[in-house]
C-alpha cells in the first residue's frame, strides 16, 4: 500500500503480462503457468497422443495389407496417420474441453486465449500443428527455450495462436482472522463505531476477506473509498492508513458483537427455568 498522502497508481499502469484489465477497469491477476509445470502436463500428453497415434497406425497398415494396399501408398497412410493423431485430436480435444487435455487436467492449468477467453477451434489447431515441430520432432527442445524467455511461458505455438497456459489451482480459502492492530489499541478503548449500517460493515469485512486478492491498485482504490464512507460513523478518527482503519472497525464491531451476545446467552440462560417453568396451579397433562 502506498504511503499515506501520496497519489495511488492509475488501475491503467497494470502489468500486462500478469493482468487483465476488465471492461470495469478492475485489474484481474492470472496466473501463468511456469515452465516446469507446463513440461510436465506436455509430457504427459506427448506420451498419450504418440502412443495412441502409433497404435492407430499399427492398425491402419494391417488393415492396408490385408487389403492387398499398394506399397507406394503406405508413406501417405503414414502421413494422414500422423497428421490426424499428433494435430487434428489435439486440436478437438483442446476446443472440446475449453482448453484441456489430460496432462493439464492432470496439473491444473488450462490453455486460453490472451485476453483470458476461451480458445476456439483455430486455436487448439495452430498450437497443435506448431507443436508438431517444436515439441515432437525436437523432443520439447525447441519450446523449453521459447518459453523459458517468454514471461508467461508460451512456447512458439502459443505466441503464433494468441494464446498461454493459466494455472487455475488455488489454495484452499481460509477465512481472516487478526485481532486489533497495535497502533489502534488506544483508540478502540474509546471508539464508537455503534452507528455504521449493517450493509457497510458487511462490504468492509468483504473486502477485508478478498484484500490479498486484489492488485496494489485495486486494493488501495477500494479501501480509501470504504474509508472514506466509513469516516462518518466513526469517533474519534484516527490519522492512520485506509486499510488499517477499516481492520480496527472491523475488529472493534466483531469484538463488541460477540460480548453482546455472550451477554444474551447468559440472560437466556438465568431466564431459562422460568420460560421452561409450567403457570401456577397448571395441571398435567400426559
Amino acid at each position: 500500500m502506498s504511503a499515506p498522502g501520496s497519489p495511488a497508481p492509475s488501475l491503467s499502469e497494470h502489468d500486462a503480462d500478469r493482468e487483465l484489465l476488465t471492461g470495469e477497469a478492475v485489474a484481474l491477476d492470472l496466473r501463468a503457468t511456469n515452465v516446469v509445470l507446463r513440461g510436465a502436463g506436455a509430457i504427459i500428453d506427448t506420451l498419450v497422443y504418440v502412443g495412441g497415434t502409433l497404435l492407430l497406425a499399427w492398425l491402419l497398415i494391417t488393415l492396408a495389407e490385408l487389403v492387398s494396399l499398394p506399397e507406394n501408398l503406405f508413406g501417405a497412410v503414414a502421413i494422414i496417420t500422423a497428421i490426424l493423431g499428433l494435430v487434428i485430436v489435439p486440436a478437438v480435444v483442446e476446443t472440446a474441453t475449453r482448453g484441456r487435455s489430460l496432462g493439464r487436467l492432470a496439473l491444473g492449468d488450462r490453455i486460453v486465449r490472451d485476453d483470458g477467453g476461451a480458445i476456439a477451434f483455430r486455436h487448439a489447431f495452430i498450437r497443435s500443428f506448431v507443436g508438431l515441430f517444436e515439441i515432437v520432432l525436437t523432443f520439447g527442445g525447441l519450446a523449453v527455450i521459447v518459453a523459458m524467455l517468454n514471461p508467461r511461458a508460451k512456447r512458439l505455438g502459443d505466441l503464433l495462436a494468441g494464446t498461454y497456459s493459466q494455472y487455475e489451482r488455488v489454495p484452499a480459502i481460509v477465512d481472516a482472522r487478526f485481532g486489533m492492530p497495535v497502533e489502534l489499541q488506544d483508540w478502540a478503548l474509546t471508539a464508537d463505531v455503534a452507528r455504521m449500517p449493517d450493509p457497510l460493515a458487511r462490504r468492509i469485512a468483504q473486502f477485508l476477506a478478498q484484500a490479498s486478492g486484489h492488485t496494489p491498485a485495486t486494493r488501495e482504490r477500494l479501501a480509501q473509498q470504504l474509508a472514506a464512507d466509513s469516516i462518518p460513523y466513526i469517533s474519534p478518527v484516527p490519522a492512520v492508513a485506509p486499510e488499517l482503519l477499516l481492520a480496527g472497525v472491523a475488529v472493534l464491531r466483531r469484538e463488541r458483537e460477540s460480548r453482546a451476545l455472550e451477554l444474551e446467552r447468559a440472560r437466556l440462560e438465568q431466564l431459562q427455568p422460568t420460560l421452561a417453568a409450567r403457570p401456577h396451579g397448571f395441571p398435567e397433562r400426559g
